[in-house]
């Protein structure tokens, strides 16, 4: 077999896509495709994240740059994150990916079932 053939992801990418797939990334990123956000707009789009969740989700995201992170002077200081243009490219594969899963989600599904029917038969 060709190695150029081979499925491999290097630990530089594993570690990226670690941290760009995560489920609070995602969500962060959907939220910043719409628009510019505020800390507390992003806690308040995304009610399930936690702030020390939501905070180190952004630090990641902008130090990978594809977040952008902007002091507002306003009273009190303001910070407002914005999606880069690195990250509006994102969109493309994340959107293929979602499409993929809701393609295939039925044969997903029966797999799963599946399985646990092996499951609970065998015991394991």
């Amino acid at each position: 077999m060709d190695t150029d053939d081979e499925f491999r992801i290097s630990p530089p990418h594993r570690e990226l896509l670690d941290q760009i797939l995560d489920k609070w990334s995602l969500s962060v990123l959907n939220e910043l495709c719409e628009r510019p956000c505020r800390f507390n707009e992003l806690r308040r789009a995304i009610p399930q994240v936690t702030q020390k969740s939501l905070t180190a989700t952004l630090r990641r995201l902008e130090r990978n740059g594809v977040v952008g992170r902007e002091v507002v002077s306003t009273r009190p200081v303001a910070v407002k994150y914005r999606i880069t243009p690195l990250g509006k490219t994102l969109r493309p594969p994340i959107d293929m990916l979602l499409a993929w899963a809701s393609q295939n989600m039925p044969a997903i599904t029966r797999a799963r079932e599946d399985f646990d029917t092996r499951e609970e038969e065998t015991g394991f």
